[in-house]
């Protein structure tokens, strides 16, 4: 069993009269109900066309509050998000697929849980193989145009932004997740603005700051404020579109000029046929 939480191993009994197995037991539910919230899997590596069988416990269970489930792959990108039911005991429980798409990659899959707050937060991480091999691609976009001070700079595009306690070092659009990828500095706890236009996202609807779903955000159409305690490092902002990349842009570029010249000269080929 691979788990958020460390395995209780005891040389002798917690209490008089009892089993070493008793013993164990006593000094698990000691431990899990000393953890916020604890998540574990039933073994370490899979396959990808397994069942992934997920369980936890939260100490405190705050009725009809579900726990969030976030899955990140190895790319850094989000898998999956969902919300598991905890019942009176403060078990919970639920299963993920690993035949989907989302899933083709080998590597470090991270299932991350969160229960209301950062400090109510575990992962529990599995290793997938047999499936495709990833190596990233890090070269960097170059800018089509030049931002102000003001404005991010992310993959060429100019998003108006404001921020206090924190200084931004870098910015990135993830047209997979539909999301705008934002690096700081936090020393304090601060708040960061951010007004993308629509024609660079839209549908904005979740923000996580390092990989956690974020409560303390307000969103107002296209403009998103999220406040962020000291050590931040990332904060995603995720829409229902993103706009993409150049290389796409001209890639339906090129085919519609293709198309457009194929049906010039079908024309021209026709309009000098000799007629008899």
């Amino acid at each position: 069993m691979t788990s958020a939480y460390a395995q209780v191993v005891s040389t002798s009994p917690a209490c008089v009269g009892c089993t070493m197995e008793d013993a164990k037991m006593m000094a698990s539910e000691s431990l899990l109900n000393s953890i916020p919230i604890s998540v574990w899997t039933e073994k370490a590596d899979y396959g990808h066309s397994e069942i992934i069988m997920i369980e936890g416990r939260v100490a405190n269970v705050a009725s009809g509050f579900p726990v969030t489930m976030t899955v990140v792959s190895p790319l850094n990108s989000i898998v999956t998000v969902d919300q598991v039911t905890v019942a009176q005991d403060g078990s919970f429980k639920t299963t993920l697929n690993t035949a989907g798409a989302m899933w083709k990659y080998d590597g470090t899959y991270t299932i991350k849980v969160n229960y209301g707050s950062a400090e109510k937060s575990n992962k529990v991480q599995v290793e997938l193989t047999g499936g495709v091999g990833y190596t990233p691609n890090y070269e960097t976009p170059t800018p089509t145009k030049q931002c102000g001070a003001n404005d991010l700079s992310a993959n060429g595009q100019c998003i108006p932004f404001s921020i206090s306690g924190a200084t931004v070092t870098g910015a990135t659009l993830n047209t997979d997740d539909n999301s705008i990828i934002i690096s700081i500095n936090a020393e304090d706890d601060g708040t960061l603005t951010v007004t993308p236009s629509k024609t660079i996202q839209e549908g904005i609807f979740m923000v996580l700051v390092d990989g956690e779903e974020w409560d303390d955000v307000e969103i107002v159409a296209n403009k998103v404020t999220v406040m962020f305690p000291a050590g931040a490092e990332t904060i995603e902002i995720i829409g229902t579109y993103v706009i993409p990349e150049f290389g796409t842009i001209a890639a339906m570029i090129l085919a519609v000029a293709i198309i457009s010249i194929i049906a010039v000269s079908a024309k021209s080929r026709l309009s000098i046929i000799p007629r008899y």
